[in-house]
């Protein structure tokens, strides 16, 4: 079995006093990854024992950001996804294991009035094109904070929400054509109608009242399925305003 783990940290250096090493220890995972980590090389020392660390980092300071922290030292590790315009944020790293590609990737935010949805347009065609390519050599599963809710279920409140960033119907489509390319979203997979959210507002007090989007995903390769054990999210974990989503693989 292999646990995976991916969580939005919001910023490394924030959450290191909220209990994130003792999440992590409690967790366990043989991978673990990391978005929007907000960091610069040499800003954090991180004691890892038994695990490898790659980190991405974004030219502008105190933004975006990813790292994978592995127990299994990867065949090989890229960062980026060879596209100059895409990968001036740090937002993927892959690592290459003996039956799979594991990809983190925190997508970009459409952000407000979705002035930023043409780029996060640009963003998503380039990545399906990287994880198709790949896929060909051997499957993919990436994870991370993916900025979209698929379906009305996976938002508190779907109608008031059709405009927003992360609940367009460009963005919801993006993700259709991802699943239509051979990936399965892998709690929708084991849990087809349960209702459970990895992310809330810091405004309104939206965790406390469970107001939430299910942005964060494991999402995999089709020819993996025999391989699913067990999706899970992590609500009891704090810390961020997003909680660790999980996957079980039984390889």
């Amino acid at each position: 079995m292999k646990k995976l783990i991916s969580w939005n940290v919001n910023g490394l250096r924030a959450v290191m006093g909220k209990n994130f090493m003792e999440d992590f220890r409690k967790l366990d995972a043989d991978i673990f990854c990391l978005q929007e980590t907000k960091l610069q090389a040499g800003q954090i020392e991180l004691d890892l024992p038994g695990y490898f660390q790659y980190w991405n980092y974004a030219v502008k300071k105190g933004y975006s950001g990813t790292a994978i922290f592995t127990k299994e030292e990867p065949i090989s590790v890229s960062y980026g996804i060879g596209v100059e315009e895409h990968d001036q944020e740090g937002r993927v790293i892959t690592a290459e294991f003996k039956d799979f590609y594991l990809i983190t990737v925190y997508v970009p935010n459409s952000q407000g009035e979705l002035k930023r949805l043409p780029y996060r347009m640009e963003f998503e065609d380039a990545f399906l094109s990287y994880i198709l390519n790949l896929e060909k050599k051997k499957p993919v599963v990436y994870c991370g904070d993916l900025n979209v809710a698929h379906e009305e279920i996976d938002l508190k409140n779907p109608d008031t929400n059709h405009l927003s960033a992360g609940f367009s119907d460009e963005e919801r489509a993006k993700f259709s054509r991802v699943l239509d390319s051979g990936y399965l979203d892998s709690f929708r997979y084991f849990y087809p109608e349960k209702e459970e959210y990895s992310w809330w507002s810091y405004r309104t007090k939206a965790r406390e009242r469970n107001v939430g989007w299910r942005i964060d995903y494991f999402v995999v390769s089709k020819k993996l399925e025999k391989k699913l054990h067990s999706a899970s999210i992590h609500t009891e974990i704090m810390g961020s305003d997003h909680c660790p989503v999980e996957l079980i693989l039984d390889l």
